[in-house]
């Protein structure tokens, strides 16, 4: 009875090794292969902002994209080699014929690479294109006073037009930038605290292009407010693990505690400060009669960080 017991035992414990394994086991996708969806074999178009989109593939990390022209048989010049981890990439080309295909990649293994499919984009106005905004991305949140707004290139341009706005371009005669420039980019320093959008036109001396979609981007300099400690009252004598305390605070995403040594101004170890997304933590560390500091600040979505909060301290059991 007692071995069928300890059978039954061995047994789950082989199988919940297995299973934990599977967990961290990475899958080998070297047999799977990438469906392109779009652009099709053969398409034509006279827009120069082309969408590709293909298939996931289970266990894919990140895709692996290449466009070529005219051909992958006769390169003449490698336009694209990137990795991407959706399924989906939209970029601006010029007229001309090209190649492209996909392979799917984790840590461990890679795909074949794709079939290949020919398109072609058709020469055209700017009157019909668009834009394709590159960075800040949109809903971007920082808080540095200066950004560099970046953006796509379109065949036949001499020039762009960046507008900035706090009220989305409801009033266009009331931007709060329009600067025209050559280049695929320009800085613009924020006056204040404030939500902006930015959009771009392409222009030449006889057309302008579309505007392109609008993004958003939070400017914010301010620190959250200072956090209050609540547990473990100051100067308590406690027994380890001690579970560290405070207040959550508003605008506040993560925390930041500080733990120090008896004289009050040396880091506890290394690990520390450690970073946090809840408002507690349990320290296990030391022996009977240390003297352990702490502090805690709070930090916002744009990477303000508050003052510390009132320093305490407690003492191991």
């Amino acid at each position: 009875m007692k071995s069928n017991k300890s059978y039954c035992i061995l047994t789950f414990l082989i199988v919940l090794g297995l299973a934990s394994c599977r967990e961290f086991i990475e899958p080998s996708i070297k047999d799977s292969r990438v469906a392109l969806q779009a652009p099709g074999n053969g398409y034509q178009s006279t827009k120069y902002a082309v969408n590709f989109w293909w298939d996931r593939v289970d266990g894919a990390l990140t895709y692996r994209l290449q466009v070529v022209t005219p051909s992958l048989d006769t390169i003449g010049a490698l336009i694209l080699d990137t990795l991407v981890k959706t399924n989906t990439f939209t970029m601006s080309l010029d007229p001309g014929r090209y190649q492209w295909h996909v392979r799917a990649e984790n840590g461990s293994s890679k795909t074949a690479y794709s079939a290949v499919r020919t398109f072609t984009v058709l020469p055209s106005t700017i009157k019909t294109q668009t834009v394709l905004l590159s960075v800040p991305a949109n809903g971007t949140i920082t808080n540095q006073p200066m950004a560099s707004f970046q953006w796509g290139a379109i065949y036949g341009a001499t020039k762009y037009r960046l507008e900035i706005d706090t009220n989305n371009f409801v009033n266009e005669s009331a931007v709060i930038y329009n600067q025209l420039t050559p280049a695929q980019s320009a800085a613009f320093s924020f006056p204040k605290d404030q939500t902006y959008q930015w959009r771009v036109r392409a222009e030449n001396d006889t057309a302008q292009s579309r505007w392109s979609g609008i993004n958003q981007i939070v400017y914010n300099h301010t620190p959250p407010g200072i956090v209050t400690l609540t547990a473990p009252v100051n100067n308590q004598t406690v027994p380890l693990p001690v579970s560290l305390q405070w207040n959550a605070v508003s605008r506040a995403v993560k925390y930041r505690l500080y733990v120090l040594k008896g004289d009050s101004t040396t880091l506890y170890n290394a690990s520390f400060p450690v970073t946090l997304s809840n408002t507690s933590y349990s320290f296990g560390l030391g022996t009977s009669f240390d003297k352990v500091y702490w502090k805690v600040t709070a930090i916002d979505a744009a990477g303000n960080e508050s003052q510390p909060s009132s320093m305490r301290h407690f003492t191991v059991q």
